[in-house]
């Protein structure tokens, strides 16, 4: 089976795709601000609390989003459609603009300002804007902090080999502000799937849990509309990636995207150096079940929400660790990643990502199926983190 060995080759040839016509989703029961057909408009499609908060145009496809505790909205553009632009700010009428400027949003030129593709990003409660640019053949991986405060660079954490390898991909992190940290999903080729942890004072970068059980992914097919989702023409096998943490910064919550099972481990011994690899393993606790998906958030109940992809719906994992289906709607196609907001919603992207290039065949198949959707929190939890 391939995993993503591939991934990074593939992501680098996608700039050079042309994108077929997406034609944005409407809505008889909605009433939206009038944007440009390349930008977005708002709207308020309301089921069952289930509303679309923003759709976007072809040049926009959302890969995850990031809320800080002022309400304002960051969104990575997804690189398995070759945009241009990597990051962009949301604002409330639906509009989009790149972050944070012109120059940063897009791949660094000869100033070495920018950003090659991100996917993760988070906001921190200091207003920090920690962007996960993530590595290729020919540069490293980094976490760029923005501060969304003094609209000016905070720092930059180089992940560099031997931290991270050939098949590494970057792929969403979590904050811990209690702890001064920032944990890593990187996918990686399945067997070498890994947890990194990055101290945000000192710079310095460690690699856990690589090729464990909690961090391969399942023997499993991620089957969507009646096809098993495909990459490089082998079934997609993709270890450690949906990661979050709780409101107090006390557990990490992770697993597999082609996986079964929610999985946490408490921070401190997260980031207790004396713990050897075995030693580190038995610290870790099955929360419990999951549909494979891309992204995982927590309120300040214990409740893990889940992007299911393969069943087009939102699920949550209660303490007791059962799972159930919060909401499927067929607006959900290729639901992603997750953001808590002040507002006490939690807010998801759709991107319908089995019909990107990456992962059908090198043919761009969407249908305009790009937006922020948003539904309340069934415990009241923290933004910016």
């Amino acid at each position: 089976m391939l995993t993503v060995n591939s991934l990074v080759e593939l992501r680098t040839k996608l700039t050079a795709l042309t994108l077929l016509s997406a034609a944005i989703l409407s809505s008889n029961i909605a009433v939206a601000q009038t944007q440009p057909a390349t930008e977005t408009h708002t709207q308020q499609e309301i089921s069952h609390e289930l509303e679309t908060y923003a759709t976007f145009g072809e040049t926009t496809p959302p890969g995850n989003i990031a809320i800080g505790a002022d309400g304002r909205k960051f969104l990575s553009v997804h690189g398995f459609y070759g945009q241009p632009t990597k990051v962009v700010e949301l604002f409330n009428d639906g509009s989009v603009k790149p972050y944070p400027n012109e120059e940063w949003a897009t791949k660094p030129g000869e100033n070495k300002l920018g950003l090659y593709d991100v996917l993760g990003l988070n906001v921190d409660q200091n207003g920090i804007l920690w962007m996960l640019d993530t590595s290729g053949d020919d540069h490293a991986g980094r976490i760029v902090g923005w501060n969304t405060r003094s609209e000016s660079l905070e720092k930059i954490i180089y992940i560099a080999k031997p931290m991270i390898n050939p098949g590494s991909f970057l792929n969403d992190l979590a904050i811990d502000s209690k702890h001064g940290k920032i944990y890593i999903a990187d996918t990686a080729a399945n067997q070498r799937a890994a947890i990194i942890v990055a101290d945000i004072k000192t710079g310095l970068v460690r690699r856990v849990l690589e090729g464990s059980e909690f961090t391969q992914a399942e023997d499993v097919d991620m089957t969507i509309e009646d096809r098993a989702i495909t990459l490089g023409g082998q079934p997609v096998r993709l270890g450690v990636n949906p990661i979050t943490i709780d409101p107090e910064s006390n557990w990490l919550y992770f697993g597999a995207m082609s996986g079964t099972a929610i999985y946490r481990i408490k921070t401190a011994d997260l980031i207790d150096t004396t713990l050897d690899a075995p030693a580190l393993e038995d610290k870790i606790q099955r929360y419990g079940d999951k549909s494979l998906s891309d992204g995982i958030t927590i309120d300040g109940g214990g409740n893990v929400y889940v992007t299911s992809v393969t069943k087009g719906a939102i699920e949550v994992t209660s303490p007791a660790g059962k799972s159930r289906t919060l909401y499927k709607d067929q607006r959900i196609v290729w639901p992603d990643g997750f953001a808590y907001g002040p507002d006490d919603y939690i807010y998801f992207t759709v991107n319908e990502l089995h019909r990107s290039p990456v992962l059908n065949g090198g043919d761009n198949a969407s249908q305009g199926e790009f937006k922020v959707m948003r539904f309340p929190a069934l415990s009241k939890g923290k933004a910016g983190r």
